[in-house]
């Protein structure tokens, strides 16, 4: 797709209207709905946890079904 410059807003081709209780609208948000369900983040508990061992560290990840990261430190 190529990429489109306008001036000012009024030069941009308006959006289609949608008509209230349409059922397509009903469609689009659901279909949204699953795309930010299938984006989201996975949830990890807050707080610094303490292992014994590496081998209880790969349990507990093996158990979540998570990996280890690491903070950019974005504030």
């Amino acid at each position: 797709m190529p990429i489109r410059k306008f001036r000012s807003v009024e030069e941009m081709t308006p959006l289609p209207d949608r008509r209230p209780f349409d059922p397509e609208n009903l469609r689009i948000a659901i279909v949204w709905s699953r795309a930010m369900l299938a984006l989201r983040p996975v949830k990890q508990t807050p707080g610094v946890h303490k292992f014994r061992s590496y081998e209880e560290m790969k349990a507990r990840d093996e158990q979540h079904g998570t990996t280890p990261t690491t903070s950019t430190g974005n504030r």
